[in-house]
């Protein structure tokens, strides 16, 4: 591998057209977030030019509530890890002898947020149009609606505007505990507003259960609360082969598929984190490989906890969409071999890899160099601390061209990542990474 990073080098510029169209933010993500809007402009244009439901007195509300609802509902579900598994499921069904720029596209599978965060943000704004519909009948004097029933709503409003205040990227990158707060506490509370809500529209619990409000709200409840019925604590073991990485076993009766993470939380009612299942062939039980990325792994490797608490199931990965190609090239740095090394490991598909760490063996101990290496007997692993920075972008095409590889999957921090995707693809080479929209 070393002598084919000598002989080869980029060339080639792609042009202005192929640069903007691969630019990230016209990746799937935002694209499938733009077409839940024009799905729904194309719903306010029908109804404001051929049915003329724009609220007024007189105007059935339950119209506008049965839109927020019908998106919120999407939003909930397609963050249901059995609806993510499924997505990947059907995804991956296509075989390698379909065209390649099929396979490219259905391997943006993982881009699924963008529906997520679209509909999350469109019943919002149809909230909001309820919301003044409701002000504008309540200021009638003949009008009958219940007096608390705006109070209700002006609390579900304020709530609503800032969960989506909190989920913006950039407010999210700086004050990410803050945000998973909001959208845990203000998710509930939002789910428990609807229920008071729809009830007082309703009058009586047979009205209720007669609405098309009540069976939106009932699948969103049983989305939220289905994780939290696995919810559990569980006996961990934890090597530390440096100050830098805990490389923590379970065997609590689960066994989970390659590309497949794991939440865990020493508080289940604060912080979550997702980690990448790493399970051996032949074995039970799984490893997670946590790195110091920050106060709470940073205090989990100084604090060696004996218990950690799990809920929900094994969720699909990015790299579970290796199947979809005859050969990859795998690029990670640091922990970012973790994820990776299941699928490794596991020899589905023809795979190369190129690690980028420091002072591997020292940070991660020798019998994970050794399992990588049995794994990937030519892997490239680049240790920075001996020989400097290396050039990821140039690394991952040589080894496309020098294997035939058919996509690159990097495992990264973000700004790397998107670094890595975005140039290769604009080679015209598939390249798939995370998208840190959770």
């Amino acid at each position: 591998m070393d002598a084919v990073v000598e002989k080869l080098t980029l060339d080639g510029k792609p042009s202005l057209f192929l640069r903007i169209l691969r630019h990230r933010y016209l990746e799937h993500y935002n694209r499938l977030f733009f077409l839940v809007f024009t799905v729904n402009v194309g719903i306010l244009w029908h109804g404001l030019t051929q049915t003329g439901w724009w609220p007024k007195q007189g105007t059935d509300l339950s119209v506008l509530l049965d839109l927020v609802l019908a998106n919120f509902v999407v939003a909930v579900l397609v963050r249901q890890q059995y609806i993510i598994n499924f997505f990947f499921w059907v995804a991956t069904r296509a075989p390698v002898s379909w065209p390649l720029w099929i396979r490219w596209s259905l391997a943006k599978v993982y881009h699924f947020g963008g529906l997520h965060s679209g509909s999350a943000v469109a019943g919002t704004l149809w909230y909001a149009v309820f919301l003044a519909g409701l002000i504008y009948q309540q200021n009638n004097p003949l009008s009958n609606t219940p007096k608390n029933l705006v109070l209700v709503a002006f609390l579900l409003m304020a709530v609503l505007v800032l969960i989506v205040a909190m989920a913006l990227p950039s407010v999210r990158r700086r004050i990410h505990n803050q945000f998973e707060w909001v959208h845990r506490f203000g998710g509930w509370s939002v789910l428990i507003l609807f229920w008071v809500q729809t009830y007082l529209l309703a009058g009586s619990f047979s009205d209720l259960i007669r609405s098309t409000s009540f069976w939106g709200l009932c699948i969103i409840t049983f989305s939220v609360i289905l994780p939290w019925l696995r919810l559990k604590k569980v006996k961990i073991n934890i090597v530390s082969p440096s100050p830098h990485v805990a490389l923590t076993r379970f065997d609590h009766g689960v066994t989970p598929f390659a590309g497949s993470s794991t939440a865990i939380s020493r508080n289940p009612l604060l912080e979550w984190h997702s980690f990448a299942n790493v399970p051996a062939p032949s074995e039970d039980g799984f490893r997670l490989t946590i790195s110091r990325s920050g106060d709470w792994t940073g205090r989990f490797i100084d604090d060696k906890p004996k218990q950690v608490w799990t809920k929900g199931i094994p969720t699909a990965g990015v790299a579970n969409i290796e199947v979809l190609f005859r050969k990859v090239v795998y690029i990670a740095t640091g922990s970012g071999i973790g994820p990776c090394l299941p699928h490794l490991l596991a020899k589905k598909v023809p795979a190369s890899l190129i690690w980028s760490t420091r002072s591997p063996r020292k940070t991660y101990g020798d019998e994970l160099v050794d399992e990588v290496l049995g794994a990937v007997p030519d892997a490239l692993i680049w240790d920075t601390s001996s020989r400097g920075k290396s050039d990821l972008v140039k690394l991952a095409q040589n080894a496309v061209r020098a294997t035939n590889a058919e996509a690159v999957i990097c495992i990264a921090n973000q700004p790397l990542t998107q670094k890595v995707v975005y140039e290769m693809e604009l080679l015209g080479i598939p390249a798939y990474g995370a998208i840190w929209d959770s």
